[in-house]
């Protein structure tokens, strides 16, 4: 009969079952330095120097430890991680917030967790509830339209929260962004200035999605304004892409072949235009102007270049960060509310003003 081991027989223990204790010891010793320098590396590395981080981070990855995040989680009710949930990443808009997030809370030791909703508020709603249920730390919410619930879970939550980059209506705590409308509204004026009459509208879907109302009614006020063409069938909904921006064209063109230009608010909807009127002999912008909407990198190598709506698209994510970050350390941000503006970027695609 094989004889049993010395500690089969003894209860296995708190500290027996996780070695967090001991393993952080063994970091501490490996890298040369005390424990609580290891938790503060892990915790609060802005506190430490860049030569004692990577000192501690050789010593984890040489002895293969794994940070307990969940314990302290527990023991404080919170995490270091930081939600964000956004309508899909198809569009750099959104994939340029990420980074400017995660760029900064991670000098602070938090780690970002993502959720894609597809503009649904039902589906924003599940995953808030699910990153509560994480304890995070704090919330960015980048849909425009949200459940009703929503508010109602979050006013109870006591979770700092940031959305962006809707900044009017009814806000659930912070928020950074910039005015859709008065973007839309200027560079619909920009067309007027020159000289363009019958202009196009082609936007992404309106439903569930206050960024695209807002720049619908910009655009509305703005061709009031200035004694444009107005007619609802000049204005076409459809979903981001050069293909559907073609498509769109083709089809505003059937319903008014007299237009004059095209303002669409995405610039992948606009190169779509630009390349079909092409494929037609459109000479744009002797024939007809085009603009568009977010200036991504292909805007202004393309050929024309193309007239474009500018916004800090990076620095909304840093700023949303900041004002999460302030929040965690006991300091109110200097604005609840963050205006960060745009610019009105003129290149090849349309005319010059007039005078």
């Amino acid at each position: 009969m094989a004889k049993a081991t010395k500690d089969s027989t003894k209860p296995t223990t708190a500290r027996s079952r996780s070695s967090t204790g001991l393993r952080l010891e063994q970091v501490a010793e490996r890298a040369g330095v005390a424990p609580i320098t290891v938790s503060r590396v892990l915790n609060k590395p802005e506190t430490v120097s860049e030569k004692t981080k990577a000192a501690v981070w050789k010593a984890i990855e040489e002895i293969g430890y794994v940070p307990n995040r969940l314990a302290g989680a527990l023991a404080s009710n919170t995490s270091r991680n930081v939600g964000m949930v956004l309508p899909h990443i198809d569009n750099v808009a959104f994939s340029e917030r990420i980074k400017g997030v995660t760029d900064v809370i991670r000098q602070h030791g938090y780690t970002l967790l993502l959720g894609l909703s597809g503009f649904s508020p039902e589906v924003e709603l599940e995953h808030v509830v699910s990153l509560l249920g994480q304890r995070v730390a704090g919330l960015i919410l980048t849909s425009t339209v949200h459940a009703e619930r929503t508010y109602d879970l979050l006013a109870r939550a006591g979770v700092p929260v940031v959305e962006v980059p809707v900044i009017s209506g009814r806000l659930i705590d912070m928020a950074v962004g910039y005015s859709n409308e008065a973007a839309a509204h200027a560079m619909t004026a920009h067309l007027a200035r020159c000289g363009y009459r019958k202009v196009g509208l082609i936007m992404t879907q309106t439903a569930n999605n206050r960024m695209a109302q807002d720049r619908r009614a910009g655009f509305i006020k703005a061709t009031a304004e200035f004694g444009m063409a107005q007619d609802p069938s000049l204005m076409i909904e459809t979903h981001f892409g050069i293909v559907n921006g073609a498509k769109a064209f083709v089809e505003l063109l059937s319903r008014h072949p007299d237009i004059d230009a095209v303002f669409c608010t995405s610039d992948t909807l606009a190169i779509g235009c630009i390349l079909e009127a092409r494929r037609r002999g459109i000479e744009v912008p002797g024939d007809m102007g085009v603009a568009g909407y977010d200036d991504i990198e292909l805007a202004q190598e393309f050929l024309p270049p193309l007239t474009s709506v500018r916004f800090p698209r990076y620095e909304f994510g840093a700023t949303a960060a900041r004002m999460l970050l302030d929040r965690f350390q006991g300091r109110q941000p200097l604005q609840r509310v963050v205006d960060l503006g745009f610019d009105i970027v003129v290149r090849g695609s349309t005319r010059k003003p007039r005078g």
